[in-house]
């Protein structure tokens, strides 16, 4: 059972499209992983950076209300 021109044409455009399929997959793949380790980076960094500061610069520094203060509407 042999393949005519045709047949055998189509095959390799559609091994074609494939490869460029998994070329084009496999870039996205590469630049997310990217973006996941920047974004790994940041967070490290800024977990960094909050236990360095005084935890009175962390919490806003105005007065809360009690809750008994504050009336109850239902």
């Amino acid at each position: 059972m042999g393949f005519h021109e045709d047949d055998q044409n189509s095959l390799e455009q559609l091994l074609e499209s494939l490869i460029k399929m998994v070329g084009n997959a496999n870039k996205n793949v590469d630049s997310l992983s990217v973006r996941v380790r920047q974004l790994e980076w940041l967070i490290r960094e800024q977990q960094f950076v909050i236990k360095e500061k005084d935890p009175l610069e962390i919490y806003p520094r105005y007065h809360h209300h009690s809750s008994e203060k504050v009336p109850l509407h239902l």
